[in-house]
């Protein structure tokens, strides 16, 4: 890794979105949101158009940082996440990756153990460092109160674009890979762990304070196949990075696990788990207590574009609901590029006055 990219010692300004993994319950809890940087704010499609097409701005540092500190500029949000793209992962690795303007991604599929040749662990080090670049820029620049959250897509959700070629209502072709030939899949989703592990040591080697594991098409299995595919490439990644870095939170975010949630909790050791949208704020509440977890989320991102008095009442009853508890404020998905910034705005006033 460049040295630029290397880890430097930072200010020791209080970062109020640590603060409930060391095990604070904060009367107002911190508050950042999925995809925060992205389409509905006007500053991101004038960076968007620079950078010509997505991927070239996830491997521009500049760019990347800029996108990442536009909401910190706006709302103030208690941490940044880094802008990339979990296909980063897959694209680093050789497999070929585009995106589709109006469509989302499109890769070259891999169906079987004899694909897995085009895969390249050692290809990974150039991408992977400009992303630690970006990681480094923004330690630099973001205030020293606002934390820094890197990220990696979890094996399994990696692995169901990896096979289908693009994003799929049901991920039909890798529960069919993942049924007919368990062991052959098997060897993708250890690939994928290991270079996972070493993109996200990268990331807090550059500057990252939390990372976050997301694992969007989770709840696509079944109980039994839960286990093999979610639960089990977390837990070694999970333990692989607290060896690494024992003081680096996890948060892990296994969208439509429903009642799993708990088990994926117990059996991961994740430090905060990212609940959905379809999770009631009294199951946030009530289901983790016996956890030594920091619950996150779950705002519809659909209200925040709805906006109005509906949105005063949900951030009002999530809040009031986990008062006393180890908890962040977040959706239950990414901001969707239609949402009205001044609602982004009337939340972040809503949470913060709340206390």
């Amino acid at each position: 890794m460049a040295e630029s990219a290397e880890r430097k010692p930072t200010a020791t300004a209080k970062r109020r979105f640590l603060e409930p993994f060391r095990g604070e319950a904060l009367d107002v809890p911190p508050i950042w949101l999925m995809r925060q940087a992205g389409r509905y704010l006007p500053e991101y499609r004038a960076t968007r158009a620079d950078a010509g097409d997505f991927l070239t701005l996830c491997y521009t540092p500049k760019l990347a940082a800029e996108v990442t500190l536009q909401p910190i500029r706006r709302y103030g949000f208690d941490a940044a996440i880094l802008f990339s793209d979990i296909l980063v992962v897959p694209d680093a690795l050789g497999q070929t990756v585009r995106f589709v303007e109006g469509e989302g991604p499109r890769l070259d599929p891999i169906r079987a153990v004899g694909d897995l040749g085009q895969l390249d662990p050692a290809k990974t080090a150039t991408k992977f460092g400009l992303v630690s670049e970006t990681v480094a820029r923004l330690r630099q620049d973001l205030p020293a109160e606002t934390a820094l959250i890197g990220f990696c897509g979890a094996p399994w959700t990696v692995a169901t674009y990896m096979v289908q070629g693009q994003g799929s209502a049901d991920q039909a072709e890798a529960r069919l890979w993942a049924y007919r030939d368990p062991d052959g899949f098997e060897k993708l989703i250890d690939v994928l762990v290991e270079t996972s592990i070493d993109y996200l040591d990268q990331q807090v080697k550059a500057g990252a304070d939390c990372l976050q594991i997301f694992d969007t098409w989770a709840g696509s299995l079944p109980d039994d196949e839960f286990d093999r595919w979610v639960v089990s490439p977390t837990r070694t990644i999970r333990e692989a990075i607290r060896d690494l870095h024992p003081d680096v939170p996890v948060i892990g975010f296994p969208r439509g696990a429903g009642a799993a949630a708990v088990w994926y909790v117990s059996e991961t050791g994740v430090n905060g788990i990212g609940c959905d949208t379809a999770t009631p704020p009294f199951v946030m509440s009530e289901a983790f207590d016996d956890e030594d977890v920091v619950v996150q989320g779950n705002l519809d991102p659909l209200l925040l574009v709805a906006g109005g008095s509906h949105l005063d009442e949900r951030v009002d009853e999530i809040l009031d609901l986990m008062r006393g508890k180890r908890f962040i404020f977040n959706l239950g998905h990414g901001i969707v590029p239609q949402t009205p910034p001044e609602n982004v705005a009337r939340l972040v006033e809503r949470v913060r006055s709340k206390g």
